[in-house]
Parts: C-alpha cells; structure tokens; sequence
C-alpha cells in the first residue's frame, strides 16, 4: 500500500484546511485509515481514525468539533476538513493505513503551519 498526502500549508489562525491522502496498491485489505500528526518535539499522535466494516470514525480530543475526516472507498481516499485551525494544530500530519495481517503503511507527511 502506498499513501500521498497533500493539502498541508500556513494558513492563519481561524482559518481552514483540507488534507487528502490517496492509497494505492492492495488497499482492498486496509481495515482502518488514520490522520496522525507530528510537532517538534513532541510524540507522533493520533488525530483521527476511521474504521473499515461497521465503519466508525474517533478524534482526539483536541480536534472534536473541528475536525473532520472522511473516506471515499471509490477514489482511495481520505480526507481530514480541519477548522477554526489553532497554533498548537502545527505540525506534521501523516496518512496511516493498518492491515490488521500485512502491517501498518505510512504516507510521507506533509506540513501545516497555523500562525497566530
């Protein structure tokens, strides 16, 4: 499985982005799709996740309200609409797919940067 993410950039605070992430290869196994998001100096943290079968959708609790991820299964592609963007959102933020047999696949990342 491969992932590209796009959609990063500087906005400012209050302001709004989309981050796409587009899967490719064996993406019929996939059991669950992540946002994940990394700052400097920080620990890699999971900002939302989406669920394959009974599908289900969780955030952190930092992003509830502001945050939403989605997926189209018929484009391999996930989604995370973020509003009212903050300083602390800054960070990278990183696709991640999980098959429950094969493993765990990582996209390359890609940078938000939310002035004050």
């Amino acid at each position: 499985v491969q992932l590209v993410e796009s959609g990063g950039g500087l906005v400012q605070a209050g302001g709004s982005l989309r981050l796409s992430c587009a899967a490719s290869g064996s993406t019929f196994s996939i059991n669950a799709m992540g946002w994940y998001r990394q700052a400097p100096g920080r620990q890699r943290e999971l900002v939302a996740l989406i669920t394959s079968g009974k599908v289900s959708i969780n955030y952190a609790d930092s992003v509830k309200g502001r945050f939403t991820a989605s997926r189209d299964n018929a484009k391999n592609t996930m989604y995370l609409q973020m509003t009212s963007l903050k300083p602390e959102d800054t960070a990278v933020y990183y696709c991640n797919a999980l098959d429950y047999e094969l493993g765990s696949y990582w996209g390359q990342g890609t940078q938000v940067t939310v002035s004050s």
